[in-house]
């Protein structure tokens, strides 16, 4: 049986989506930390889509291939920075929110880098990614 394709049959929740990423694109982070979010937790989810897709735009923004491979492992890579490093593992905590939540010490380490209104930005660019990784791999067959 073919899944739902949820574009076609629901197009009013892809607008809706779509409304998120607007606001993701007005945001002050960066756009190639933006991507190492959306690769970070494409990778925890298994989404091949969103993976090639968010790989092939940090690439077009500059982004090393081995970085971006890196992300796989970051925890044990020297390639990040620390600002980069609070971003990834607020990432990782996010997407495994039922973990442990999104932990004081990693909120207070983004609190470093990061304004009230961007660690804002930053969850919910993580939780965008969130939803479109469940969204595919909820469709692929």
């Amino acid at each position: 049986m073919n899944r739902v394709n949820i574009q076609q049959v629901q197009p009013q929740a892809y607008q809706a989506m779509f409304g998120l990423e607007g606001y993701i694109a007005k945001s002050t982070i960066e756009a190639n930390l933006q991507e190492m979010v959306r690769i970070r937790a494409s990778i925890i989810n298994g989404c091949q889509f969103c993976i090639g897709m968010h790989k092939d735009a940090a690439t077009k923004l500059g982004e090393s291939n081995e970085r971006i491979a890196a992300l796989d492992n970051w925890k044990t890579s020297d390639l990040f920075n620390e600002k980069e490093q609070a971003v990834l593992a607020a990432t990782d905590e996010i997407t495994n929110i039922s973990v442990e939540g999104l932990s004081k010490e990693t909120y207070t380490n983004l609190g470093m880098f990061f304004s009230e209104e961007e660690i804002a930005q930053l969850i919910m660019l993580a939780a965008i990614i969130n939803a479109w990784n469940r969204i595919g791999v909820s469709m692929a067959s």
